[in-house]
């Protein structure tokens, strides 16, 4: 196949479609007619010798080999645009740019945190719009809607940029008047009454079943490797909801360690390693081919590695 006899506004209409999976929908965003629209897609047929989009009980499905376009052509489209945007300097200094971050309460809670000190000393005048995974799609980080998302992604789609912010263990944070601390054993620990919080991913959860381990998450993961599992009383999808039921009430939060460590100087808790091996979890950010050359969010990126790399790692046990 000879590139200078394609036309490559056909690549363009290749990507909405795929986007939108409607002919309708993506004429109407092309500002095209559907006619327009569908003799493009029967010329996207021809080029690549495939349905590209086929009707299924679900709507138009994309085959298989337009799964494997599709990132392809959003990379090299992204890469466009940007090329062809007047090139523009960024001063943090000055900027007065509203860059949107969807981060889960942890993120929100430990890096956000440190993060907006950083924005005050270096670009006093950048306005952060913080918004929770349930108000976000994938398709709003991949059209660039969302500057950022920040959270602990257990897949994303091949056409995002991402980057591991940092890895983090576990610990336990108890009531000091808790019985388990008689005994911080395993089977204690199997005998104590617990909190679980969890929150990844993109859009609206939905209601746990404890009978569900295998969607229980990290913690009740490990326990049911060795047929084990805990008595959850509190289900929350916040963090510091669980600090506060870990401290006040007989309950067991078992957290990442940088949210454990928010009460480490607090003299009502103690904060303990669990009696059990559970993997490192990862904290990611995600971002669109499209915002991938721009200078403001090269630079927010840039600060957003350098301030995760001087929050400390080590959980302060107690």
């Amino acid at each position: 196949m000879n590139i200078n006899k394609i036309d490559l506004n056909l690549l363009v209409y290749l990507d909405v479609l795929l986007r939108e999976g409607s002919v309708t929908r993506a004429a109407n965003r092309l500002s095209i007619t559907q006619p327009a629209m569908s003799n493009g897609l029967r010329r996207l047929r021809d080029l690549f010798n495939d349905p590209i989009l086929v009707r299924t009980s679900d709507g138009m499905t994309p085959t298989k080999r337009a799964l494997e376009l599709q990132p392809v052509i959003r990379d090299v489209l992204g890469k466009l645009e940007n090329a062809i945007q007047p090139e523009q300097d960024f001063d943090p200094l000055e900027s007065k740019r509203t860059f949107r971050i969807m981060a889960s309460d942890y993120a929100e809670s430990t890096l956000l945190l440190s993060l907006l000190g950083a924005l005050q000393e270096k670009a006093p005048k950048i306005v952060l719009d913080v918004i929770t995974p349930s108000d976000v799609t994938f398709h709003d980080v991949e059209h660039g809607k969302v500057d950022m998302a920040i959270n602990r992604f257990e897949e994303l789609p091949l056409s995002f940029h991402q980057k591991v912010i940092w890895y983090d263990a576990f610990s336990c944070v108890v009531n000091i008047n808790n019985p388990v601390l008689n005994s911080f054993d395993l089977e204690n620990y199997l005998k104590a009454q617990h909190v679980w919080v969890s929150k990844t991913g993109f859009g609206v959860g939905v209601g746990i079943d404890p009978t569900e381990v295998q969607k229980l998450g990290w913690v009740d993961s490990e326990l049911n490797k060795f047929g084990q599992k805990r008595d959850i009383r509190v289900f929350t999808r916040h963090y510091h909801v669980a600090l506060q039921l870990a401290r006040t009430q007989n309950l067991v939060a078992t957290l990442p360690s940088k949210i454990a460590n928010m009460y480490a100087d607090d003299p009502q808790v103690k904060i303990l390693e669990p009696p059990f091996d559970i993997p490192p979890i990862g904290l990611k950010m995600a971002w669109s081919s499209l915002l991938h050359q721009d200078a403001g969010h090269i630079w927010l990126r840039r600060l957003i590695a350098d301030v995760a790399s001087n929050l400390s790692h080590s959980p302060k046990l107690s």
